[in-house]
Formats: C-alpha cells, sequence, structure tokens
C-alpha cells in the first residue's frame, strides 16, 4: 500500500512502528493541510518522536502508509528529506561554529545555490535577531537565540513542510513567546508546521491538535472542538489548604470521578457541577481543607487530556484483569 496525497502536506493511514514486542505507534491515521500548525500531543514515551522520525523519512515503519510533502514515506524516504525542515529538541547546532559559520554549513548540506546563499543567510541572521552576534561562537548564545538560530538552520532551503520536535523544551516562556511567533509568520506564508510537545498552553497555538497516548491517537479535532466534544464531564476548579491532600480525599465525594492538582489549586473532573458544587465544598469543610473557591469552570486543554488518559486506563484495566 503506498500513499501520494498531493491535496495534503501530511498524510498517514495505519502507521505502525514495533520494535520487538513492543508498539511504539500503533495504528495512526490523520491529515495535515498546507499553511496549518499541527500540534502531536503526549506524555513522553508515548510515541510523538518516533511517528515525526517515520515522518521525515529516517526511521521505516513497520507497517501502514503515509505522504509527506506528496512524497511516499515507505518508498520516497530521500525525497522527503529534502523537501522538509526537521529541528528536534537538542538544537542541532555545531557550538564551535560561530553563527555564520553554522549557517553556511547548512547551506552546504542543503545544496543551496551560490547566488542564494547569501540572502538566506541575512534572511536567518534578521529572523533569529543575530545581528550583533553574527561572529559569536554559538556556545554562548542563549537557549533562546539558539532555538532560533537551529529553526533558521532547519528551513535555509524553504521546505515547504517543517517538523518541531519539543522545539521549546527547556526554554524560558518568553523565548517560547518569540518562537510561536516565528512559526506564525511561516504558516502566514503557506509552510506547514507539525510540531511535537507537552507544554498544554502550545496546544492553544496549534490549529488542529492530536493526543496520543501509548502509541494509539486518541483524540484529533480543534483546540475549542476537543474541549466541547471531548470532554463529557463538568470541572470544578477548587481553591482550599493542603491541595495535594485534599485531591486524593474529594475522589470519595459521590459524583466526582478525578481529581488533579492544577497551580496552587485543584481541578476536579464531576458528572454534573451543580449537583457536586455543594456536596464537594461541605466535604472539604468537615475534613478540615477550608475551601475559598469551589466554582464550575470551562475545561482547559490539560483537563480534557487528563480526562481522555484516565478513561483510557479505566477501559484498558479490565482488560489487564482478564488477561492476567
Amino acid at each position: 500500500m503506498t500513499v501520494t496525497d498531493t491535496k495534503h502536506a501530511v498524510t498517514v493511514r495505519d502507521l505502525t512502528r514495533r520494535f520487538g514486542s513492543f508498539t511504539a505507534v500503533d495504528r495512526v491515521s490523520f491529515d495535515v493541510s498546507p499553511g496549518e500548525i499541527f500540534g502531536f500531543l503526549g506524555p513522553n514515551g508515548a510515541g510523538k518522536s518516533t511517528t515525526i522520525r517515520m515522518l521525515c523519512g529516517i526511521l521505516a515503519p513497520t507497517s501502514g502508509a503515509g505522504s509527506v510533502a506528496g512524497f511516499d514515506i515507505m518508498t520516497q524516504s530521500e525525497k522527503i528529506k529534502a523537501h522538509i525542515g526537521y529541528m528536534s529538541q537538542k538544537f542541532s547546532l555545531y557550538e564551535d561554529l560561530t553563527v555564520e559559520e553554522n549557517i553556511d554549513f547548512y547551506s552546504g548540506i542543503y545544496r543551496i545555490p551560490r547566488e542564494k546563499k547569501k540572502e538566506r543567510k541575512e534572511w536567518v541572521i534578521e529572523m533569529a535577531g543575530l545581528a550583533s552576534h553574527r561572529d559569536a561562537r554559538t556556545a554562548i548564545l542563549s537557549g533562546g537565540w539558539k532555538q532560533r538560530l537551529a529553526l533558521g538552520c532547519a528551513i535555509l532551503h524553504e521546505p515547504p513542510v517543517i517538523f518541531l520536535d519539543e522545539p521549546t523544551s527547556g526554554v524560558d516562556p518568553m523565548s517560547r513567546r518569540k518562537f510561536w511567533d516565528l512559526i506564525y509568520e511561516l504558516t502566514g506564508k503557506g509552510v506547514t508546521v507539525f510540531v511535537t510537545t507537552h507544554y498544554m498552553d502550545e496546544a492553544e497555538y496549534c490549529d488542529r491538535i492530536g493526543l496520543v497516548y501509548r502509541g494509539e491517537l486518541i483524540a484529533l479535532g480543534t483546540p475549542e472542538e476537543l474541549k466541547n466534544e471531548h470532554m463529557k464531564e463538568d470541572v470544578l476548579e477548587v481553591a482550599c489548604d493542603r491541595p495535594q491532600d485534599a485531591m486524593e480525599a474529594v475522589e470519595k465525594v459521590q459524583g466526582v470521578k478525578e481529581a488533579a492538582l492544577f497551580g496552587r489549586g485543584l481541578h476536579v473532573v464531576a458528572d454534573d457541577a451543580g449537583k457536586t458544587v455543594g456536596a464537594l465544598r461541605s466535604f472539604l469543610e468537615m475534613e478540615g481543607y477550608l475551601p475559598t473557591r469551589v466554582e464550575g469552570i470551562t475545561p482547559s486543554l490539560e483537563d480534557v487530556f487528563v480526562s481522555l488518559i484516565e478513561a483510557r486506563d479505566r477501559a484498558q484495566q479490565p482488560q489487564k484483569e482478564v488477561a492476567g
């Protein structure tokens, strides 16, 4: 089975990758449109990086099919590599080289025509805000500058599709925000951005999101669709004393399905917020947790993700017990 879809920037059908008896990616299917920011979210070990490596032509799938930039992932991996940009969380820069030398090196790797090299180099330096550091060794740059330089080097050859694998991991919030401004600029020019992240706030910046857990795609949609359609329960925000202790205790309250720490308080998932607020407040007061706030709120993407994972774990638990 082959896929050479030219309507979508990325197409995946039943993509699977096994390592021995372990299935890292399990029959994943989705499409990404040109110019879209597609977020691939999940906890560490969920299969995000393995999926990206298959889409970039670095790792062969065990089974399934797909295409990237119109090229088949099974048979045209070298063509895919020439038509994509790739940036990982480990910043693929040479620390002993200067900013300019790194750009020159990647210009050679991507075989950028001589007449375009200068123009593209100046574009990267301006985009990364490194005009006054062009002769500086890359090792002395801050994380945010390295990040923007790495992005510039990854897109020197102006690829139509960019894969960003945990690109903002370990970078300060201001640098993350500036990095996303650059992503918006690129998608405004028609570039497709496929980004993996475990930062839930970054997911809000994406046009669409795929939530992956234990190798499976468990939800797909826009941020609003995920919050409105995939969250069947209500969410209560709770401010109280000793929230960590209260977290396990409140799950005894009738109507409460689960609770999780959220900032300095709790987010509590309930079947019906209206029926649960009073009982929850009374329970917290009786147990000495001194609640100052218990009220229904619009769920966050983190709430949705936690709820979906809990539901998936509950659904699989009986199977494990039967198998055991």
